[in-house]
């Protein structure tokens, strides 16, 4: 089946967001029921975005204009050329191009992976080499691309979004297991309803038994490499940087042969890392052997009972963590917070017990993580093949 040159124009109607109130800041905009989708929420998002950290208020509508479920979300600023789908009614900045497929022409899904194929790395000749990324929409209109008819367009889509389906599912899984585990955490050690609590004394805010202690008395924590320029290459080991410790390697992701690395840098699946410059976040890493870059560490629990306090505990206090912040530029703790902010420990019957019910519901999200790994991988194959016409379906 033939495919043919197109323009998004000639697939359906674009535009960009808009944010016409100056300042962009200003208080009355903000805190109302309008979801108010930014660059950062397309390129976290899936092949839906549906989680948003800002709402616009009746006036910050009216300033704006309300997208409906099904726009395709293209990023022109900041995060170039990222895309997703609307999964809800929502406002977005002049940040974003909004894009509504004419449905005799084009399939929103279609259009977004034949960007994450082809059209997101052609786009970056556009903007290399300026000191701030950013895109027009006549630029973007500028780009031709073939396609097939619409019909061709659903089936390929529908393959792909299967995939996408199942990762979505399985993120929402995870959601619900992390908020229970983070639940089981405040219960037992931030209102101190632990197992047996009502027979328990408690003196100067410490249960009988327990224990205060600094998160450097019960882990280990090691700063990544610093990799150079010159040790960046496209074979080896990915190397984990802070969008790969939130979302996973990617095809833009580094990678190293390790073999001028300290193997103290090598990452196993099941290791902890925290962010510790820029953003700060906690997660395990669940995506095979990598390499540790700098700004991050490798945590390393002190006794393997400790592995499930360490982990909930340490995103139990990032709020803590982000107010010991220093630096103008790029915001960062020193390693000496490590000793200032404090963990209880429970006697190790009880700390044995908690391992007992948290592990498993930790583990169960490495493991759908894992899943979501190989998922990805599986949809990034197909993706090149079905884009490029080498598969026929």
């Amino acid at each position: 089946m033939s495919w043919t040159s197109q323009t998004l124009d000639q697939l359906g109607y674009l535009s960009r967001g808009r944010s016409r109130h100056r300042p962009r800041d200003a208080v009355h905009l903000y805190g109302g029921p309008y979801p108010f989708i930014q660059t950062g929420d397309v390129k976290h998002a899936g092949l839906y975005v549906r989680d948003y950290q800002q709402t616009y208020s009746e006036a910050g509508l009216q300033q704006s204009r309300l997208w409906p479920a099904g726009t395709l979300c293209i990023t022109i600023a900041a995060n170039i050329a990222d895309t997703a789908i609307l999964g809800i009614d929502a406002c977005f900045p002049d940040s974003v191009i909004g894009f509504i497929p004419d449905e005799k022409k084009a399939d929103a899904r279609f259009v977004k992976y034949l960007f994450d194929a082809t059209i997101q790395q052609r786009v970056k000749q556009f903007t290399q080499g300026a000191a701030q990324d950013n895109l027009s929409q006549e630029k973007l209109l500028s780009i031709d691309f073939s396609v097939p008819n619409v019909d061709e367009q659903k089936r390929i889509a529908s393959i792909l979004s299967a995939y996408d389906d199942l990762i979505e599912n399985n993120r929402r899984r995870i959601q619900l297991l992390e908020q229970a585990a983070r639940l089981l955490y405040k219960e037992w050690f931030v209102h101190l309803r632990f197992p047996g609590h009502e027979h328990v004394k408690i003196k100067d805010g410490v249960p009988e038994g327990w224990e205060k202690k600094s998160f450097s008395d019960i882990a280990t924590f090691l700063n990544g490499f610093a990799f150079k320029p010159s040790h960046l290459g496209e074979l080896g080991l990915p190397i984990v940087k802070i969008p790969e410790l939130r979302d996973g390697p990617t095809a833009k992701t580094p990678r190293n042969t390790g073999d001028r690395v300290p193997e103290k840098y090598l990452l196993e699946s099941g290791d902890i890392l925290f962010s510790w410059s820029g953003t700060l976040l906690v997660n395990t890493w669940n995506h095979g052997k990598a390499l540790l870059n700098q700004h991050l560490f490798k945590v390393t629990p002190g006794v393997p009972n400790l592995r499930s306090l360490v982990y909930l505990s340490l995103n139990s206090a990032l709020a803590e963590f982000q107010s010991q912040t220093v630096g103008s530029t790029m915001k960062h703790i020193r390693k000496d917070a490590l000793e200032k902010v404090l963990v209880f420990v429970p006697s190790k019957v009880l700390l044995d017990e908690f391992e007992s019910v948290a592990a498993p519901v930790l583990e169960q999200v490495s493991i759908l993580q894992k899943q979501n790994s190989g998922l990805a991988k599986v949809r990034d194959l197909l993706l090149q093949r079905l884009m490029n016409g080498n598969l026929v379906i």
